[in-house]
């Protein structure tokens, strides 16, 4: 199941220095320890991370922490590709609906990245580099010593206030968020193992390691239909750390999608039948399956709650609209 992270109200915004020396941290809890991306059954991370956040009517407030006894960073310039260092990613998609999510980057060095993603890689959607989240605070604190091979480090911190006005645009959603909503967010640490050479890290010819919040079960973090979730609280009794409770109508939905994807790449179209795709309705529910070709679109519906998918892996709440007049701009209410 997905993580979840109860965001509670700050009662006053922290000050950005990198190092969580505010008092202000104190009323958020830490996350879960990340774990490897391909779930809680890998071995876990070499290095310890986790994270807090935080939220006022001004801003996403975030902060991590992450034990690295050789903190290193090379990349100086904003909107490099952050993850060819050590990085800490924040991803955050605010109506769910797997379109239109924001990723943000960031190295020991305080450099960063801000994209936009109009859709997922395997949906064809290339990032958006020129996307700016305007207004961003961050600093970066390091317990040690960066670039030096010398000694050994603690960990590096990190903090970031990001604005409701940088997101409002392409969020969909109220921004500020209302109380008890949900947003599809993630976490990720991206991790080289390093030899030095000349008295430099250099990176080990081998794949990186990939530690994240709530493991998506694959080394993809563009998977937004497995990431977690973000409750917004007002800090006052609970709101609870179960999921929301239309998660089974979601997986249902994305189980529907990747074996439709599964069924085009054996057959060269897509599956008119629920049975052809080996997939069977959750109970109580109706399940509407419409086909084109290549073009889909699928609804589950439960009592008067309504869900739906499409052959690009947009997800909204509300009636399907037929194909192949598929609205490319349906926004969920």
């Amino acid at each position: 199941m997905p993580r979840v992270y109860v965001c509670r109200r700050a009662s006053r915004p922290p000050e950005i220095r990198g190092d969580l020396s505010d008092s202000v941290w104190a009323e958020a809890p830490w996350t879960d320890d990340f774990a490897d991306i391909e779930g809680l059954d890998r071995p876990a991370p070499a290095h310890r991370t986790r994270a807090k956040l935080l939220w006022d009517d001004d801003a996403l407030y975030v902060a991590a922490r992450l034990e690295e006894p050789h903190v290193w960073a090379t990349l100086t310039r904003h909107d490099s590709m952050i993850f060819q260092d050590n990085d800490f990613e924040l991803f955050l998609d605010p109506d769910a609906d797997n379109h239109l999510y924001l990723e943000w980057e960031i190295n020991a060095l305080g450099t960063t990245w801000d994209l936009l993603m109009g859709t997922p890689y395997r949906d064809g959607g290339p990032p958006v580099s020129g996307f700016e989240l305007h207004g961003i605070v961050s600093k970066v604190a390091v317990q040690g010593t960066i670039n030096d091979p010398g000694d050994t480090d603690e960990a590096w911190t990190l903090e970031a206030a990001i604005p409701w006005s940088a997101m409002k645009d392409v969020a969909y959603v109220p921004c500020p968020p209302r109380l008890g909503d949900w947003w599809r967010f993630n976490m990720s640490r991206v991790h080289w193992d390093t030899d030095v050479v000349d008295g430099c890290y250099v990176k080990r010819d081998q794949p990186e390691h990939n530690w994240v919040w709530s493991p998506p079960g694959v080394v993809d973090m563009h998977r937004p239909e497995r990431w977690g979730w973000l409750r917004f609280s007002d800090g006052e009794g609970s709101h609870g750390a179960e999921c929301p409770p239309y998660q089974d109508l979601h997986d249902f939905l994305g189980a529907l999608y990747y074996a439709q994807r599964r069924h085009r790449e054996a057959h060269g179209r897509a599956s008119e039948s629920l049975e052809a795709l080996g997939l069977s309705a959750l109970l109580g529910t109706e399940v509407r399956l419409q086909t084109t070709g290549n073009l889909w679109e699928a609804s589950v519906r439960r009592d008067d709650d309504v869900w739906c998918i499409r052959h690009d892996s947009k997800i909204w709440r509300g009636e399907a609209y037929l194909v192949p007049n598929t609205r490319p701009d349906a926004i969920p209410p």
